[in-house]
């Protein structure tokens, strides 16, 4: 294969460009707070695409938000959170764990700010929080588990009551609570992990 044939090959095709184009329009309108009040219309102009073109890549609002999701998926600290659950000993992947989730709320705030701000008045900001949740539930349940057998848990507290502790303590309201009352960042997860302490282990 000549280099030349495999430059073109390796290039973004268009229809890439203009997907990626279009989510960091709506990356900066959501850091900017200007994404809940936004119209498909004037997303395009934003854009600097035709509303015909912004369709053929998102058929809503809500499928932007989705494509959202999708570049939180490669954060490194959301990968780590995913990886710290499964350390060998469940009493260091408890720290570990709520370090990496708070730097993941950190390094992605400007946007989830303005996504759970307006929960109530945009569905499409509904329904990514409704997908962090679920998601956050489902990586916290193994954790939880193997809190609970390894029998490292308050005497009386069930599985399913560790899990609710769990995600009370990473959740982006109890990580946005501690921010707006002047912790940094390192001092909002040393509490959560303190916290976690006293209300989970032995």
């Amino acid at each position: 294969m000549s280099v030349r044939a495999y430059q073109a090959r390796s290039r973004p095709r268009k229809s890439e460009r203009t997907r990626a184009q279009i989510t960091t329009v709506v990356l900066q309108m959501l850091a900017d707070g200007r994404f809940h009040e936004s119209t498909m219309e004037e997303i395009a102009a934003e854009a600097r695409i035709s509303r015909a073109t912004l369709y053929q890549h998102f058929r809503s609002r809500v499928d932007l938000v989705d494509t959202i999701c999708d570049t939180f998926e490669v954060n490194p600290a959301l990968i780590d959170v995913k990886a710290s659950v499964d350390l060998p000993d469940p009493l260091e992947a408890l720290p570990r764990t709520i370090a990496r989730v708070v730097e993941f709320w950190a390094s992605e705030d400007g946007v989830l700010r303005e996504l759970y701000g307006v929960v109530a008045l945009d569905p499409a900001a509904a329904e990514l929080v409704r997908r962090q949740r679920e998601d956050r539930r489902s990586v916290l349940r193994r954790l939880a588990h193997r809190l609970h057998v390894s029998r490292a848990t308050r005497t009386g507290v069930s599985e399913a009551r560790v899990l609710d502790r769990l995600m009370v303590i990473t959740s982006y309201e109890t990580y946005s609570e501690l921010r707006l009352a002047g912790r940094s960042a390192a001092q909002t997860a040393h509490e959560l992990q303190q916290i976690a302490r006293e209300l989970l282990l032995r």
